[in-house]
């Protein structure tokens, strides 16, 4: 086992498993939250669901079927709805920025502080450890304002995903330094890379094509609780090489 680079592009690649778990709206699924730097895609594996969203556009609602491909882009505040047993992979875009907090559940604007939104967020029991009642009542509260922000669009007033989206700004101002290494470092450092090969194949230099090689990511052991369900992120720090 040694180091690999990246995933292609410098995304994120994880398995969703969204939780069945029932919420006061009497549907199952995660968290509704929104990402700010970062596009993200479900290619449905199995089972059926939808993906309700809300943005600048409106409230729309997508059904999600084996083979379909759904994605959207930072603002779109997004639920995933299970239905039946709904499995997907997550495309990521900005691998590492959703760890480092590009992520903001949409809980009820009293919670949207920085004082308070760590405890809201929070998935550790009294004890320390991560547990399923943690991330159901997060759940549970992002619902709830994600409820009223639906409500609100729908009587005609933006002001209210608006003030949400700014609220979320001010959450994740501290971390912008950081989100700016990871994709120096990641997505940038990858297109930079495909522009020099681009630059040596005009010169007929393709000496790089001699180090090519084949890796593989082993299907990940852990699971850990996510925002829209059991997840199992491929983290490509090892890799297994063909033999030959």
């Amino acid at each position: 086992m040694t180091s690999v680079p990246d995933f292609p592009g410098a995304v994120g690649l994880s398995q969703l498993q969204v939780y069945p778990w029932s919420a006061a709206d009497d549907e199952h699924g995660g968290s509704p939250h929104m990402h700010l730097t970062c596009a993200e895609c479900y290619v449905v594996v199995s089972g059926h669901g939808r993906l309700e969203t809300l943005n600048h556009q409106g409230h729309t609602t997508t059904e999600l079927h084996p083979g379909d491909t759904v994605w959207f882009t930072p603002g779109t505040i997004h639920r995933a709805v299970n239905d039946e047993d709904l499995r997907v992979i997550v495309v990521m875009q900005n691998s590492g920025l959703p760890e480092a907090g590009d992520a903001v559940m949409t809980f009820p604007p009293e919670h949207l502080s920085p004082e308070t939104y760590p405890d809201a967020a929070s998935l550790l029991d009294a004890d320390g450890s991560p547990s399923p009642e943690r991330a159901k009542a997060r759940r549970d509260l992002a619902v709830e304002g994600f409820t009223e922000l639906k409500r609100q669009w729908q009587r005609g007033n933006r002001s209210a995903y608006q003030d949400f989206c700014a609220a979320a700004v001010r959450l994740v101002q501290p971390r912008l330094d950081t989100w700016e290494k990871t994709v120096n470092d990641g997505a940038l450092a990858a297109a930079d890379t495909a522009l020099r090969q681009i630059d040596a194949l005009r010169r007929d230099d393709f000496d790089y094509l001699f180090e090519a090689e084949v890796s593989r990511i082993a299907q990940p052991p852990q699971q850990t609780l996510g925002m829209c369900g059991f997840l199992r992120a491929y983290h490509p720090t090892h890799r297994e090489t063909s033999e030959r």
